[in-house]
């Protein structure tokens, strides 16, 4: 069984995904750690990141983890360290990179063999895991987002300003919504949630509401 949960940036899919799996008993797949890694060795190694060739090259040399609650990046702990603003300033090159993308689906289906799964990111009822038999598009206004991402910083103990924040996340949803692969968009066939005014327990129950629905019985 796999459960893909696609939307915007700062939509809560990462802790309402990773909740939900533990109430199923599903292992969690956070797809966007993955290119956040990624992005992390492009910048500590100093790679160009308009250097396409030597990007995807790494991409494919990188050993990325996904152990329960953190994110292991060649044997180092790296779940705070992708989040910082200057990755996410800097992903949109990695993210736009087809090789790279072409590298990450195929890890994340590999990943995804002989488990049920709940998967977040941005391309996994669309392209990723098109025949899922249960698709969610979570979202939520630019506001809400942008104040979620600063409690998220400041709780992580890094500095953070709400006004660059909400600037870049805009940024990046016009950037994700743009492009020509994988871009963000909800599957023809998946709900769509607005958690706009909800707090997190109630979108839990809303979506185990949807996939218990979802489920084959």
């Amino acid at each position: 069984m796999i459960v893909t949960i696609d939307g915007p940036a700062g939509a809560g899919k990462s802790s309402v995904a990773k909740r939900l799996s533990q109430e199923l008993g599903y292992c969690f797949l956070d797809t966007g750690a993955m290119y956040r890694c990624v992005t992390l060795a492009c910048l500590r190694r100093k790679i160009p990141l308009d250097d396409t060739h030597a990007i995807a090259a790494l991409a494919m040399e990188l050993q990325i983890e996904l152990r329960n609650d953190s994110v292991w990046l060649d044997g180092e702990d790296v779940s705070v360290a992708i989040r910082t603003p200057e990755v996410t300033r800097s992903i949109k090159s990695i993210a736009d990179n087809l090789q790279v993308r072409a590298a990450m689906v195929q890890a994340q289906r590999r990943w995804v063999q002989g488990k049920d799964v709940v998967t977040e990111g941005r391309d996994q009822g669309t392209v990723a895991f098109p025949d899922a038999p249960c698709k969610i598009f979570l979202t939520a206004s630019a506001e809400e987002r942008a104040r979620r991402r600063l409690q998220q910083l400041l709780d992580a103990g890094i500095d953070a300003d709400y006004d660059e924040i909400l600037r870049l996340q805009q940024e990046r949803d016009e950037n994700d919504m743009k492009r020509p692969t994988g871009g963000l968009r909800p599957a023809s066939n998946a709900i769509t949630v607005n958690t706009d005014g909800m707090q997190e327990n109630e979108v839990l129950d809303k979506l185990l509401h949807i996939v218990r629905d979802r489920t084959p019985r």
